[in-house]
Protein backbone atom coordinates (compact mmCIF):
# COMPACT_ATOMS: atom_id res chain seq x y z
CA UNK A 1 0.00 0.00 0.00
CA UNK A 2 1.36 3.28 -0.59
CA UNK A 3 1.89 5.79 2.16
CA UNK A 4 0.52 9.42 2.18
CA UNK A 5 2.42 11.97 3.64
CA UNK A 6 1.86 15.07 4.28
CA UNK A 7 2.64 17.82 2.28
CA UNK A 8 4.72 20.47 4.03
CA UNK A 9 2.04 23.34 4.51
CA UNK A 10 -0.33 20.63 5.62
CA UNK A 11 2.24 19.44 8.55
CA UNK A 12 2.13 20.24 11.85
CA UNK A 13 4.70 22.69 13.46
CA UNK A 14 7.62 19.81 14.82
CA UNK A 15 11.36 20.63 15.59
CA UNK A 16 14.30 18.74 15.03
CA UNK A 17 17.64 18.82 16.58
CA UNK A 18 19.86 17.52 14.13
CA UNK A 19 23.51 16.80 14.45
CA UNK A 20 27.04 14.85 13.67
CA UNK A 21 28.69 13.31 16.28
CA UNK A 22 31.88 14.09 14.51
CA UNK A 23 34.51 16.70 15.36
CA UNK A 24 36.65 16.46 12.02
CA UNK A 25 36.38 18.95 9.20
CA UNK A 26 34.71 17.85 6.10
CA UNK A 27 33.11 14.50 8.18
CA UNK A 28 30.92 12.02 6.11
CA UNK A 29 28.29 12.13 8.93
CA UNK A 30 28.38 15.77 9.34
CA UNK A 31 27.83 15.40 5.31
CA UNK A 32 24.72 13.20 6.20
CA UNK A 33 23.23 15.39 8.70
CA UNK A 34 23.03 18.08 6.38
CA UNK A 35 21.31 16.08 4.02
CA UNK A 36 18.72 14.84 6.71
CA UNK A 37 18.45 18.60 7.69
CA UNK A 38 17.38 19.14 4.62
CA UNK A 39 14.83 16.68 3.95
CA UNK A 40 13.30 18.23 7.07
CA UNK A 41 13.10 21.24 6.35
CA UNK A 42 11.40 20.10 2.57
CA UNK A 43 9.17 18.21 4.34
CA UNK A 44 7.60 20.82 6.86
CA UNK A 45 9.84 20.58 9.62
CA UNK A 46 12.10 23.25 11.23
CA UNK A 47 15.59 21.91 11.60
CA UNK A 48 18.00 23.24 14.79
CA UNK A 49 21.38 22.30 13.47
CA UNK A 50 24.19 21.75 16.02
CA UNK A 51 28.12 21.04 15.84
CA UNK A 52 29.29 18.08 18.05
CA UNK A 53 31.30 20.68 19.47
CA UNK A 54 29.29 22.73 21.11
CA UNK A 55 28.08 19.62 23.17
CA UNK A 56 32.37 19.18 23.87
CA UNK A 57 32.97 18.50 27.42
CA UNK A 58 35.68 17.31 29.89
CA UNK A 59 35.78 13.75 30.69
CA UNK A 60 32.96 12.89 33.03
CA UNK A 61 34.39 13.16 36.89
CA UNK A 62 31.73 13.22 40.15
CA UNK A 63 34.33 15.28 42.06
CA UNK A 64 34.38 17.64 39.23
CA UNK A 65 30.61 17.98 38.75
CA UNK A 66 30.44 18.36 42.82
CA UNK A 67 32.64 21.32 42.50
CA UNK A 68 32.47 23.52 39.79
CA UNK A 69 28.82 21.59 38.41
CA UNK A 70 28.08 20.67 34.72
CA UNK A 71 30.13 22.00 32.43
CA UNK A 72 29.22 24.49 29.51
CA UNK A 73 28.83 22.01 27.08
CA UNK A 74 26.14 19.53 28.64
CA UNK A 75 24.11 22.34 29.58
CA UNK A 76 24.07 23.39 25.73
CA UNK A 77 23.13 19.98 24.88
CA UNK A 78 20.45 19.76 27.60
CA UNK A 79 19.13 22.86 26.57
CA UNK A 80 18.72 22.06 22.68
CA UNK A 81 17.30 18.77 23.46
CA UNK A 82 14.55 20.42 25.16
CA UNK A 83 14.02 23.17 22.68
CA UNK A 84 13.54 20.53 20.14
CA UNK A 85 10.86 17.74 19.97
CA UNK A 86 13.23 14.88 19.16
CA UNK A 87 16.77 14.68 17.84
CA UNK A 88 19.07 13.06 15.23
CA UNK A 89 22.53 12.06 15.66
CA UNK A 90 24.86 10.83 12.37
CA UNK A 91 27.56 8.80 14.61
CA UNK A 92 31.23 7.83 13.02
CA UNK A 93 32.37 4.54 14.26
CA UNK A 94 35.74 4.02 16.19
CA UNK A 95 37.09 1.14 16.71
CA UNK A 96 33.31 -0.68 16.34
CA UNK A 97 31.69 1.49 18.76
CA UNK A 98 30.36 5.29 19.26
CA UNK A 99 32.81 8.32 19.49
CA UNK A 100 33.84 8.78 23.21
CA UNK A 101 33.40 12.65 22.81
CA UNK A 102 29.55 11.53 22.30
CA UNK A 103 29.16 8.92 25.27
CA UNK A 104 30.95 10.98 27.38
CA UNK A 105 28.43 14.41 26.35
CA UNK A 106 25.69 12.20 26.87
CA UNK A 107 27.04 10.52 30.65
CA UNK A 108 27.40 14.61 31.78
CA UNK A 109 23.65 15.41 29.83
CA UNK A 110 22.28 12.62 31.70
CA UNK A 111 22.91 13.84 35.28
CA UNK A 112 20.53 16.32 35.11
CA UNK A 113 16.99 16.63 36.67
CA UNK A 114 14.70 16.28 35.05
CA UNK A 115 16.87 13.70 32.95
CA UNK A 116 16.44 15.45 29.16
CA UNK A 117 16.98 12.21 26.93
CA UNK A 118 13.89 10.72 29.12
CA UNK A 119 10.50 9.94 26.48
CA UNK A 120 11.89 12.26 23.74
CA UNK A 121 12.68 10.78 20.09
CA UNK A 122 15.47 10.00 18.83
CA UNK A 123 16.81 8.89 14.77
CA UNK A 124 19.96 7.06 14.49
CA UNK A 125 22.18 7.71 11.48
CA UNK A 126 26.05 6.73 10.34
CA UNK A 127 28.14 6.91 7.38
CA UNK A 128 31.51 5.01 7.04
CA UNK A 129 34.26 3.87 3.99
CA UNK A 130 33.69 0.86 5.34
CA UNK A 131 31.10 -1.95 4.16
CA UNK A 132 29.11 -1.83 7.11
CA UNK A 133 28.41 2.04 7.31
CA UNK A 134 29.42 2.26 10.90
CA UNK A 135 26.10 0.08 11.51
CA UNK A 136 27.99 -0.84 14.88
CA UNK A 137 28.19 2.06 16.42
CA UNK A 138 24.23 2.76 16.43
CA UNK A 139 23.92 -0.49 18.10
CA UNK A 140 26.46 0.61 20.65
CA UNK A 141 24.91 4.21 20.77
CA UNK A 142 21.08 2.50 21.37
CA UNK A 143 22.00 1.09 25.06
CA UNK A 144 22.79 4.55 26.67
CA UNK A 145 19.83 6.54 25.12
CA UNK A 146 17.10 4.13 25.56
CA UNK A 147 18.75 3.18 29.04
CA UNK A 148 17.81 6.72 29.56
CA UNK A 149 14.15 6.33 28.09
CA UNK A 150 14.93 7.93 24.86
CA UNK A 151 12.22 6.44 22.30
CA UNK A 152 14.80 5.11 19.61
CA UNK A 153 13.51 4.86 15.98
CA UNK A 154 13.51 1.25 15.05
CA UNK A 155 14.81 2.22 11.66
CA UNK A 156 18.69 3.28 11.40
CA UNK A 157 20.35 4.35 8.25
CA UNK A 158 23.82 3.01 7.80
CA UNK A 159 25.58 4.59 4.58
CA UNK A 160 28.91 2.11 3.65
CA UNK A 161 31.48 3.22 1.60
CA UNK A 162 30.20 6.73 2.16
CA UNK A 163 33.53 8.91 0.82
CA UNK A 164 32.15 6.92 -2.59
CA UNK A 165 28.21 7.65 -2.11
CA UNK A 166 28.07 11.65 -2.21
CA UNK A 167 27.55 13.65 -5.60
CA UNK A 168 29.29 17.31 -5.33
CA UNK A 169 26.24 18.56 -4.48
CA UNK A 170 25.95 16.79 -1.35
CA UNK A 171 23.15 14.13 -2.44
CA UNK A 172 23.07 10.56 -2.80
CA UNK A 173 24.51 9.16 -6.25
CA UNK A 174 22.47 6.00 -6.25
CA UNK A 175 19.11 7.48 -6.22
CA UNK A 176 17.33 3.81 -4.28
CA UNK A 177 19.40 4.74 -1.22
CA UNK A 178 18.46 8.06 -1.74
CA UNK A 179 14.56 7.71 -1.76
CA UNK A 180 15.58 5.10 0.99
CA UNK A 181 16.61 7.95 3.36
CA UNK A 182 14.36 10.51 2.73
CA UNK A 183 11.61 7.70 3.07
CA UNK A 184 13.44 7.20 6.66
CA UNK A 185 13.26 10.37 7.67
CA UNK A 186 9.77 11.10 6.68
CA UNK A 187 8.62 7.94 8.34
CA UNK A 188 10.39 9.25 11.32
CA UNK A 189 8.73 13.18 11.20
CA UNK A 190 5.37 11.49 10.78
CA UNK A 191 5.87 9.66 14.30
CA UNK A 192 7.14 12.48 16.37
CA UNK A 193 4.34 14.89 14.52
CA UNK A 194 1.88 11.99 15.53
CA UNK A 195 3.53 11.73 19.04
CA UNK A 196 3.15 15.54 19.95
CA UNK A 197 0.00 16.57 18.29
CA UNK A 198 -2.53 13.49 18.09
CA UNK A 199 -1.74 11.98 22.02
CA UNK A 200 -4.90 9.14 21.27
CA UNK A 201 -2.74 7.90 18.43
CA UNK A 202 0.16 8.16 21.37
CA UNK A 203 -1.81 6.05 23.63
CA UNK A 204 -3.26 3.48 21.27
CA UNK A 205 1.30 2.89 19.91
CA UNK A 206 2.20 2.32 23.29
CA UNK A 207 -0.69 0.25 24.77
CA UNK A 208 0.22 -2.22 20.96
CA UNK A 209 3.34 -2.47 22.42
CA UNK A 210 2.31 -3.98 25.93
CA UNK A 211 3.71 -1.51 27.98
CA UNK A 212 1.82 -1.94 31.05
CA UNK A 213 3.18 0.75 33.46
CA UNK A 214 3.75 -0.26 37.25
CA UNK A 215 5.61 1.99 40.34
CA UNK A 216 7.66 -0.86 40.54
CA UNK A 217 9.14 -0.74 37.07
CA UNK A 218 8.85 2.84 36.25
CA UNK A 219 11.84 4.56 35.65
CA UNK A 220 13.37 6.16 39.05
CA UNK A 221 14.62 9.59 39.01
Amino acid sequence: MEQNNPTPDQREPVRFLVFSASMRTGSLNTQLARMAAGIIEKNGGTVDYALMSAFDCPSYNGDVEKESGIPAGAQEFQKRLLANDAFIISSPEYNASMPGVLKNAIDWVSRFRPQPFNERQALLLSASPSMVGGNRSLWSLRVPLEHLGARVFPDMFSLAMAHQAFTPEGALAHETLGKRFEDTIVAFMNLVEAQKHYPCMRKAWVEFLGEQPDPVTERVE
